[in-house]
């Protein structure tokens, strides 16, 4: 268990039975980024068999969700944690349940690829923005993630201040694709499967912020949803040290 949860819990049962929580957390959340970057690769390289991967793993990531809870239930009923321990427990079931959605995502983007790809044969040149798209909220996941691991606050903050670069991109995008369906008639079914796929990846992007609110509420024991982020700066962490 990482140094900032280490706790004097009197049973080391209790303390054993959170760090297999944790690590199951962190390699659901392995899977997820998994998905989603097989899913961007598969919409780019107009790969459908590694598309259809992606969609039959999906369960995997609900498998992991349904095993979590049920660990994080016997927990709460076995040990009726208090203070700290209770806004871990509440931490993590957010969190996988956030991840679960993640996973919903990239399985949309990868039954997208296949549609672009049947539609489309190949390529197009927005794929290009969607892949930036992609990288970036691929990276917010896995940076997500690091500051769950470590249950680190700054970083979490960090990276919920890449979510509004994403929105920015998820607009850009929107307004190239709009302009790709008014030049022709004939690209709007692919353009559509398109808009689906940067609204997929936008959702992700929410949900990597919202990791980072969990982690946030964690660690300074504060709800900090539907607070800006310069409040949760101001207000939050830099009070708090």
């Amino acid at each position: 268990m990482p140094n900032s949860l280490q706790s004097n819990h009197i049973s080391s049962r209790f303390d054993q039975d959170l760090q297999n929580v944790l690590s199951n957390v962190l390699s659901m959340g392995g899977i997820a980024e998994e998905q989603l970057l097989n899913a961007i690769e598969a919409l780019v390289n107009s790969d459908v068999g590694l598309a259809t991967e992606v969609v039959e793993k999906e369960i995997q990531v609900n498998t992991q969700e349904v095993k979590i809870d049920q660990e994080c239930t016997q927990i709460l009923a076995r040990r009726q944690p208090a203070a700290r321990d209770l806004r871990l427990l509440m931490a993590i079931i957010k969190t996988i349940t956030d991840l679960e959605r993640i996973g919903d995502e990239a399985q949309k983007i990868a039954k997208r690829s296949i549609d672009l790809t049947e539609k489309e044969g190949g390529p197009r040149a927005y794929y290009i923005s969607i892949k930036a798209m992609g990288h970036l909220v691929s990276s917010m996941l896995h940076d997500a993630l690091d500051a769950f691991a470590r249950m680190d606050s700054k970083s979490a903050l960090q990276v919920a201040n890449k979510e509004p670069e994403s929105d920015d991109q998820y607009s850009a995008i929107m307004r190239q694709l709009i302009t790709y369906m008014m030049e022709d008639a004939r690209n709007i079914s692919g353009a559509l499967d398109a808009v689906w796929v940067i609204r997929a990846l936008e959702r992700i992007g929410d949900h990597a912020r919202n990791i980072c609110e969990y982690v946030i509420y964690f660690v300074e024991g504060k709800d900090v949803r539907h607070i800006s982020l310069d409040q949760i700066e101001k207000e939050v962490i830099n009070k708090n040290k």
